[in-house]
């Protein structure tokens, strides 16, 4: 069985990760799909989300790694899967992934909709929360796979926290001398 786990992925997550992981252990083959969304203004292009993404799945062999614009469920059937993978996180999560079951049901009555809890370590990570977080100055390790942390903190123009950046290291270095 085939099966789709759309999302802008915008960055991807641990909690992401993890559902790609478990997911890939159900299926016979996960389609990791990145959604091209008109309606938001991503930090990162569509190519690095899914190089991105192609980096921190390289030891999953059942996963490819796509992107679509429009309908999921037209962007499945092209792609000949049956099942959406969809993670939940709180309750909030359920009422709105049910209603777009149930309206990707109505539209293509042969898909199935499989939700997965995310793991407790998880259960409070977006995409949005790790933004902010780096935006702000914070630490984002813990939240990412390292290549993405890398590619945020370059993007806010940060240094990750813990780490001496050099002008700071030659800052030092003058004062002592002084």
């Amino acid at each position: 069985m085939r099966a789709i786990y759309p999302g802008s992925f915008d960055p991807i997550t641990l909690g992401h990760l993890d559902i790609i992981e478990r997911g890939s252990k159900l299926f016979d083959s996960v389609v990791v799909a990145v959604l091209c969304n008109p309606s938001k203004k991503p930090l990162f292009p569509v190519s690095q989300r899914i190089e991105q993404i192609r980096i921190c799945t390289q030891h999953i062999p059942n996963i490819e790694i796509d992107s679509f614009d429009g309908l999921t469920v037209e962007y499945a059937r092209l792609q000949g899967a049956t099942a959406l993978l969809r993670g939940l996180r709180v309750l909030s999560d359920f009422e709105k992934e049910l209603q777009m079951a149930h309206t990707n049901k109505t539209l293509m009555d042969e898909i199935e909709t499989v939700f997965l809890a995310t793991s407790n370590q998880y259960s409070f990570l977006s995409s949005s929360v790790v933004k902010e977080v780096a935006q702000f100055g914070g630490a984002i390790d813990h939240l990412v796979p390292e290549n993405v942390a890398h590619n945020i903190y370059q993007c806010y123009n940060k240094t990750p926290p813990g780490a001496v950046s050099s002008t700071m290291s030659s800052v030092t270095t003058t004062s002592r001398k002084l």
